[in-house]
């Protein structure tokens, strides 16, 4: 009888202790996310930029998702992904919904009136994607009088107002749009970073059918954004970023996105990262 009882008081603690365990210790899990252990937080990326940020189903993928990844590990968070459309991203992490982007972004003085960056990690140029049989497109000079597509809130579609004031610009919310109405016709180039150019050709709809230029005509010093004044947290993730080019998996994330497209890094990379201000 008494052995009965201690044998009831022993499975009741361990039923207890394995309750307790699951309760407490085990981060969500996020869906595409890579778990980094500890908190779960979200993360901006782009969701259309073949090769470079891209929702496919429920899982994510592309060179700033590694990123993204490689920074949350480090930290020791788990990654939840959101759509940071280049409009919005200020406003995402001013008001404390993601809290870091990296989404193709570019380091600009104007916007570090916002925000702060880390990085940077990578140094694209701004080009060109035309349609395969346009050889009348060659460079910025020769847009005038052609429909020229971009996305809103985008440096490349102020940096062309700028310089060429002549040229018809067309603003959509994504890339993906400008990509659909440059093969209905509807426009005649799209520009943004190479980078992303590149990735759109390679995709399988696209071979064929649109090529880049090949006539970077600017410098885009990509960094990960983060909440204006936080230099404690930027200072982390700049040494992410260093850990991420020293140790290889740069340049393995760089051959593996970036690589089937033909696409080589430029000058400047891989590049080092500037001191947090």
């Amino acid at each position: 009888m008494k052995l009965a009882r201690i044998t009831l008081a022993a499975i009741t603690a361990l039923g207890a202790s394995g309750l307790a365990a699951c309760g407490s210790g085990s981060p969500a899990s996020t869906a595409g996310g890579t778990a980094g252990g500890g908190q779960t937080v979200k993360v901006g990326i782009k969701f259309d930029q073949p090769n470079m940020g891209l929702k496919s189903g429920s899982t994510y993928e592309g060179f700033d998702v590694d990123v993204a990844n490689y920074i949350a590990k480090k930290i020791n968070v788990t990654p939840e992904f959101v759509e940071a459309i280049s409009s919005q991203r200020e406003s995402l992490i001013k008001t404390g919904q993601v809290k870091y982007i990296v989404g193709t972004y570019s380091i600009t003085d104007k916007r570090k009136v916002d925000v702060d960056f880390a990085g940077p990690y990578f140094i694209a140029g701004q080009d060109l994607l035309v349609r395969s049989d346009d050889t009348a497109i060659t460079g910025p000079d020769t847009l005038a009088g052609k429909k020229l597509c971009s996305v809103k809130g985008s440096t490349s579609a102020s940096n062309l107002q700028a310089k060429y004031p002549g040229i018809n610009l067309q603003e959509y919310n994504t890339y993906t749009l400008c990509v659909d109405a440059l093969k209905a016709g509807s426009v005649d180039a799209l520009t943004t970073d190479n980078t992303i150019l590149a990735g759109y050709a390679a995709q399988d709809a696209n071979k064929g059918k649109l090529k880049v230029v090949g006539t970077t005509f600017s410098t885009e010093n990509y960094g990960v954004g983060l909440k204006k004044g936080d230099t404690a947290f930027c200072n982390q993730v700049n040494d992410a970023i260093k850990e991420f080019i020293s140790s290889g998996e740069w340049q393995k994330s760089v051959d593996k996105w970036l690589g089937p497209a033909g696409f080589k890094p430029g000058e400047g990379n891989p590049p080092t990262p500037a001191a947090c201000s």
